[in-house]
């Protein structure tokens, strides 16, 4: 192939991967509104492509089955403004930023109030849907154990800037950050409970420091 010809082809591959993203992000996009909306049973992936203006198979082919698509909501509403980051490259940074134990305790108390008030709609839609689906099933435990695996590193910059002192592993430590950071905690205390967000997030500072000090 001459120079010319990989120069000319360059622009259209480039367009096409553009587009592609584009059409993703817009079915994603549809798929959680019409589940927030209607619920994860009565929303069907005809109604997805029929709101979205795409064939079905473009509906398969872009983000895959229901589950992915669930999966798809809330990989975009956890990275929200952050997007096209993903969560563990945004939190390895401030990771690296925070100063010491209590800077780094502040970043993960901040995260916590950060997304769940933008995951909280979608955590609930996998909890329904868990409960008839199995494919949904298998994606809360997937992603609840995906998150209890990441704060493993949360949990080494913890010992790294002193904490840890009592002798908890970092596995132990890990389990202690995914408890008291988890989605159920959030929903019970601010939306059931009736905890505004800053005491939400007071207590997860003052639980956070006692429990990696």
């Amino acid at each position: 192939m001459t120079a010319a010809a990989s120069a000319s082809r360059a622009p259209r591959t480039s367009r096409r991967a553009v587009q592609a993203a584009e059409t993703r992000e817009l079915i994603v996009a549809v798929a959680g509104r019409l589940f927030a909306e209607q619920g994860y049973v009565p929303t069907t992936i005809e109604a997805i492509a029929s709101e979205s203006g795409v064939a079905l198979q473009t509906v398969y082919n872009s983000v895959g089955n229901k589950a992915a698509l669930l999966s798809a909501v809330l990989d975009a509403a956890a990275s929200g403004p952050h997007s096209p980051s993903n969560v563990l490259e945004l939190m390895r940074k401030r990771t690296a930023e925070a100063a010491d134990f209590d800077a780094l305790i502040a970043v993960l108390a901040d995260w916590f109030v950060e997304v769940h008030r933008r995951t909280g709609p979608v955590v609930a839609v996998i909890a329904q849907a868990a409960a008839v689906d199995p494919a949904a099933e298998k994606l809360q435990t997937a992603r609840a154990l995906q998150r209890l695996e990441r704060y493993g590193e949360a949990a080494a910059a913890v010992r790294a800037r002193g904490g840890l002192t009592s002798g908890m592993s970092d596995a132990d430590a890990a389990a202690a950050i995914w408890s008291l950071g988890h989605p159920q905690a959030y929903r019970t205390l601010v939306g059931e409970a009736g905890w505004s967000v800053k005491a939400y997030r007071d207590w997860l500072v003052r639980s956070l420091g006692a429990a990696l000090a």
